[in-house]
């Protein structure tokens, strides 16, 4: 899971034809630009970021521990949904979803629309291993949102909001590590005892 901030600078995408009648003199015919569905999208104010949904209590393991078993408990009520906002005619959510996903080249798709993050009240979390010290454990939600302009044919440019998520995960470390992640030190902070490495500023 990676976590950056880009910057506002716009890039368009590649478009095909959008199907807009043009008369004579140049402007759409009556009614032919109402709906367009394959049009350019300019991407401004993109911001990444990562939220904690869940720990466990803190442990520490006694020297020559082999095995943990935990649940992660969910940190409020929150419920993630994928809000596009305005949807342009005749184009899908999960297009414009897509399209943000195009841009930011991620590695697995963005959650489209139908998808629904709910937390969880008892996530079960195993680990096996050579454990001793303090350790620290947590679920996260990468979180995705930007700005769109949306331009085709002859009509009227559509500007709108995107919010959705790239990847959902738990994570499980000695507070002697840190996480790389903004939600694991965040996490570190809250479960690790002060001043563990793992507290220390991404």
């Amino acid at each position: 899971m990676r976590v950056w901030t880009a910057t506002a600078t716009a890039m368009v995408l590649a478009t095909a034809g959008c199907g807009a009648v043009a008369t004579d003199d140049g402007r759409a015919a009556a009614g032919a630009a109402t709906i367009c569905a394959h049009g350019t999208y300019r991407w401004s104010g993109v911001r990444q970021w990562q939220e904690v949904t869940a720990l466990a209590d803190p442990v520490t393991f006694p020297k020559g521990t082999e095995h943990y078993e935990s649940t992660l408990k969910p940190v409020d009520d929150t419920v993630y949904r994928v809000v596009v906002s305005p949807v342009p005619r005749g184009v899908h959510a999960a297009r414009v979803v897509t399209a943000l996903g195009d841009r930011l080249k991620v590695d697995t798709p963005l959650a489209d629309p139908s998808e629904v993050m709910r937390p969880e009240q008892a996530q079960f979390f195993s680990d096996t291993g050579e454990l001793e010290g303090p350790y620290y454990s947590w679920g996260s939600i990468s979180l995705v949102e930007a700005d769109f302009t949306y331009t085709c044919g002859y009509t009227v440019p559509v500007r709108g909001r995107v919010r959705t998520w790239e990847t959902v995960g738990v994570g499980f470390l000695p507070c002697s590590e840190p996480s790389g992640e903004d939600a694991g030190r965040t996490a570190a902070l809250r479960l690790c005892p002060a001043g563990s490495p793992a507290t220390e500023p991404v």
